[in-house]
């Protein structure tokens, strides 16, 4: 059992849960991998670098093979010339690949568990109904959480992502979209009632 900070009414007080549903202990390889994957995932792979097939340029031999002194020397397209392709530079490619969807509920029942753990788990309640940075940044500054937070709904709630939007390191995500990243790419994580309830019943009692 564990202790966490509760807000509710405009005042922070305390209650006990079991971090036992989220699991006993971590798998950290299986809590890295999970990570790596989903930030292979992001990536764009759009970079790319041009070839001395794809640069501007003339095909002419610059000089004779022979008799002149110098090396042998091809099109000044060649990647050895300022000007010239980039010899083995990057292409676009594909970078994501996917982990078995067990392997990535058992890493985010372990990043959630880790987050109980270390007391860096807070119930919030009373989030204003209308957008409002001042109102909903106020309540993760009473639970010292305003700095790097996810903050987890149980449904779509479009006035508090508009309210939080724009602050740093604050995330607002629905329960049944979290993953690994988004919990450990945070300090602390603030949940709604409903939420932890939500959570509960999608990780809980896994293995």
């Amino acid at each position: 059992m564990v202790e966490v900070k509760v807000y509710s009414g405009g005042s922070v007080g305390s209650k006990t849960v079991d971090e036992s549903a989220f699991g006993e202990r971590v798998l950290g390889r299986t809590l890295k991998d999970a990570v790596v994957m989903y930030e292979a995932n992001a990536r764009q792979g759009t970079v790319k670098t041009k070839t001395r097939g794809e640069v501007a340029g003339p095909n002419k031999k610059r000089w004779k093979q022979k008799h002149t002194g110098n090396a042998r020397m091809g099109t000044k397209k060649s990647g050895i010339w300022r000007g010239g392709g980039v010899i083995f530079g990057p292409r676009p490619r594909d970078y994501s690949y996917h982990m078995p969807v067990k392997a990535r509920r058992v890493a985010l029942r372990n990043a959630v568990y880790t987050k109980f753990r270390d007391g860096e788990v807070a119930i919030a309640d009373g989030w204003p109904s209308e957008p409002s940075t001042k109102a909903a940044h106020s309540i993760l500054n009473s639970l010292e959480m305003g700095r790097s937070a996810l903050v987890v709904t149980h449904e779509r709630d479009m006035a508090l992502y508009r309210s939080l939007r724009n602050v740093p390191y604050v995330d607002v995500r629905v329960v049944t979209d979290i993953n690994a990243r988004d919990v450990l790419l945070r300090r602390h994580m603030v949940l709604t009632p409903d939420a932890l309830t939500a959570l509960e019943q999608r990780l809980g009692g896994s293995n």
